[in-house]
């Protein structure tokens, strides 16, 4: 069984941030990421490919140049954690085990968490830029009038603002096709408000009314009837469905019961459900009971296991009450590697933290974005920098640049080698 100094689980945006800057901290820090894909997805974008207006190709790298010289690649994937053994059990190259442990395999879609996902998804107009979003620029380009759907699950879901870009960009392609006026666009949600921050929400609700979105909130998806194109939502909310921006009846929505509400559709565009690696679920590492059960146990300030100190999470995997981007994991990544080099040479913890930065570029329009940054309590944690050249709670056009050009750059060739 080899034994690593530390063992990341993950070889996406997380594990290769950390492994980058661990790897520029100590050269000689003896380390291994176990994971299994060939390829390195940037899934910033496929918001942008599922509006036609970024290639997908452009979104996929291969792994092998990313992962940090002199870290050992375990091409395969992780089937167990037990902590108490400090050991990580694989598909098929057996058990290693660790001094300090990295947890960061991400979450995984859970297409049988809405009822005729699995069948509907990929055809018919059932669509989702999580799974596969070319297909969605194929509805939409086939698209000829009728009600356009964008929802999300209750569960959490990594960048909870990718559900209504791909609805602002499909609002703004309909109008530049001359096929607004024959379509219903509508965004049912199982949240309360459109965003949690109200700097953005103004800005968002704006939006809404000017374009004549249609906002369903307390809306849970619970089945997708695709035979006769319908979508059944769960009403959250006791009391009249209710519906800001534009009162209409042509959406033709029937209520069924006492909390259930059926929707036809001509296009349905939904994040699937999403849950952590089962393996991950079923390890004494995640929370055990709660509203946080399933993910990674850990401090929500240095990262660290709540039980084992030994063990570190980051990313969408962590129970952290913040929303799951790649913006959060650059500003988590410098707290767990400054925290292990300190714990490897000083037998303790660092002085970083991390305070729950998250950012949302809520791509609006073609050419418009707002940069909805925030950390913890939904307090608006702006780029003090950018903050001196724009107003980024207003839709702008250099960020819809920064969004497009800007951030994958820096993506590929500064977050992913550790320098930023």
């Amino acid at each position: 069984m080899k034994k690593y100094k530390i063992l990341i689980v993950g070889g996406g945006t997380a594990g290769i941030m950390v492994a980058a800057r661990l790897k520029r901290a100590d050269k000689h820090l003896q380390m291994a990421i176990i994971e299994p894909s060939d390829k390195h997805y940037y899934q910033p974008a496929w918001t942008l490919v599922g509006a036609g207006t970024f290639d997908m190709q452009k979104t996929i790298r291969q792994e092998a140049d990313y992962i940090p010289e002199g870290v050992d690649w375990i091409k395969d994937s992780a089937t167990s954690i037990d902590p108490e053994n400090k050991t990580v059990g694989t598909k098929s190259s057996g058990q290693f085990t660790y001094d300090y442990l990295v947890v960061a395999p991400g979450l995984v879609m859970n297409l049988d968490g809405i009822e005729g996902l699995r069948e509907s998804l990929g055809k018919g107009g059932v669509c989702s830029n999580y799974v596969d979003p070319e297909y969605t620029w194929e509805v939409l380009q086939n698209f000829k009038g009728g009600n356009a759907v964008f929802t999300q699950p209750a569960t959490p879901i990594k960048c909870g603002g990718a559900p209504q870009k791909i609805m602002y960009l499909t609002e703004d392609y309909l109008r530049k096709h001359g096929l607004r006026k024959k379509s219903n666009v509508i965004f049912a949600t199982p949240g309360t408000v459109i965003f949690g921050v109200k700097d953005f929400a103004d800005t968002l609700n704006k939006i809404i009314q000017e374009r004549d979105i249609f906002f369903k909130p307390f809306y849970t998806p619970v089945k997708i009837d695709s035979k006769n194109k319908k979508v059944h939502f769960k009403y959250s909310q006791s009391g009249i469905n209710s519906c800001i921006g534009t009162e209409d009846s042509s959406i033709n929505e029937e209520i069924v019961g006492e909390t259930e509400i059926v929707m036809p559709y001509e296009m349905l565009h939904l994040a699937p459900p999403q849950e952590a690696p089962k393996f991950i679920q079923e390890s004494l590492i995640a929370h055990q009971e709660g509203p946080s059960k399933g993910w990674v146990k850990v401090d929500i300030n240095t990262l660290q296991h709540l039980d084992y100190p030994d063990i570190f999470a980051l990313g969408d995997v962590a129970a952290l009450p913040t929303a799951k981007t790649g913006a959060a994991i650059r500003k988590q990544a410098p707290v767990v590697a400054n925290n292990l080099i300190q714990l490897i040479k000083h037998n303790k913890l660092g002085e970083k933290l991390y305070e729950g930065y998250s950012s949302c570029p809520l791509v609006t329009g073609y050419g418009k974005m707002v940069l909805a940054e925030f950390k913890y309590n939904n307090v608006r944690d702006s780029d003090p920098l950018l903050s001196k050249l724009f107003d980024t709670s207003k839709e702008l056009y250099p960020m819809w640049l920064l969004k497009k050009y800007g951030l994958p750059y820096l993506y590929w060739n500064q977050m992913l080698r550790g320098k930023m």
